[in-house]
């Protein structure tokens, strides 16, 4: 039997059928090019910028870095179902850049290691699941313990966020799971022994001089004169010394807003657990707190419920209500709570200048994003090309806090 000659195609023909248009050749890049950024973006590294003063000196406005999401292993997305490389807010027409239609469980892949004392983390602000959508900065919960959460309601309008989509911060972590934190006088003791106090941390203090303003460099803060010859001036450790041996200067002190034992109501503090009659701490005079651990009990009273509220009814899942002295979760009375995650306690190199843990509390595991890396690009006020900090460019973040 002859066998049948498959017809050949002619190549000219062939050609022209596999030849994409100039349109679909751009498309095909665009799509691959925003799918291998997208994934980059979330299992591996993650551009970010320092838009606050709040970890000053350490890190800088317009510092931009890059944050490793391996440092502690990339955590797989919550809310799937989002614009690519956008975090919560659409640019120009603002609005949601997701949809909750879709929410998976939290985990995370395997990574390097885990949050140690003293690394400089991004997270997701944890008070950042409610917010006010005409004061996008503000604090929801401070504005409803002012004016009253059904008042905030009826003049605002009110927006709600999954984790992974609340505002990212970056702030030094103070304490891990099992640590006692506390402050005395602005200074941090964790487990009963002082902190490590880096060279660029920052604090307030008052300049006592002869009558004349001290002759310093211009990198030192002044902040504003508060009293006869008396300057108050937020001022680096490693700057400390250098204003003691500035012409005209008698003497500089540390700078204590708030005694201890005063409450937040009576410096103005509000500061967590939000509950001045048990917990008479401030944002200089704080503690003796213990961090949560998973797996850890503790005993729950009407006393110390102020700290673990938002673990257990908001990070945690459960319900919590409060009724005749009586502590119940999912309805049934409760003594006790063993922790279902770790936790964190994150604060700022500028210590006064820091909205950080002493006033939202604990950062759950859950919402940690990354280990900040390096730092790529970094400007000061009179912009890019002006004024480059060349210095800074490709430098570790543990070398800038040296």
């Amino acid at each position: 039997m002859a066998l049948l000659k498959k017809k050949e195609e002619n190549p000219k023909v062939k050609d022209k059928k596999k030849k994409k248009s100039v349109g679909r050749e751009w498309l095909d890049a665009i799509v691959f090019a925003v799918v291998a950024a997208t994934l980059i973006r979330t299992f591996f590294f993650e551009a970010y910028t320092i838009p606050t003063g709040s970890m000053e000196g350490t890190m800088l406005i317009n510092d931009y870095l890059f944050v490793s999401k391996l440092a502690y292993g990339p955590r797989v997305p919550m809310t799937p179902i989002a614009v690519p490389l956008v975090h919560n807010t659409m640019p120009f027409t603002g609005g949601k850049s997701y949809t909750e239609a879709v929410q998976w469980k939290y985990r995370r892949i395997p990574g390097f290691g885990h949050v140690e004392r003293n690394d400089v983390v991004v997270f997701n602000y944890p008070c950042g699941d409610t917010v006010i959508a005409e004061q996008p900065e503000g604090d929801y919960y401070r504005e409803c313990r002012i004016n009253g959460h059904d008042n905030v309601c009826a003049n605002y309008k009110i927006i709600t966020r999954p984790v992974d989509k609340e505002d990212n911060y970056i702030k030094r972590c103070i304490g891990i799971p099992g640590d006692i934190l506390e402050i005395k006088n602005a200074r941090v003791y964790i487990n009963g022994q002082p902190n490590v106090l880096y060279p660029h941390s920052k604090l307030n203090y008052i300049v006592r001089t002869n009558g004349y303003m001290p002759l310093v460099d211009d990198n030192i803060e002044l902040m504003q004169p508060i009293g006869k010859g008396m300057y108050l001036y937020n001022l680096e450790n490693d700057q400390v010394e250098q204003v003691r041996k500035a012409q005209n200067v008698l003497s500089v002190d540390l700078y204590i807003g708030t005694p201890a034992g005063a409450s937040p109501a009576e410096a103005g503090d509000w500061v967590f657990p939000h509950d001045p009659v048990n917990f008479k701490w401030n944002r200089d005079n704080y503690g003796p707190l213990t961090i949560p651990k998973a797996g850890v009990t503790v005993t729950l009273s009407p006393q110390n419920i102020a700290l673990y509220r938002r673990i257990i009814r908001n990070y945690e899942g459960n319900t919590l209500d409060e009724q005749n002295g009586k502590i119940l979760i999912n309805g049934k009375e409760a003594t006790s709570y063993t922790f279902k995650m770790d936790y964190y306690w994150m604060m700022g190199d500028n210590r006064h200048n820091s909205l950080d843990s002493r006033y939202w509390g604990f950062v759950p595991e859950d919402h940690i994003v990354g280990k900040a890396w390096f730092v790529w690009l970094s400007y000061g006020k009179d912009g890019m090309f002006k004024d480059m900090h060349w210095k800074r460019l490709f430098h570790g973040i543990h070398s800038l806090e040296q």
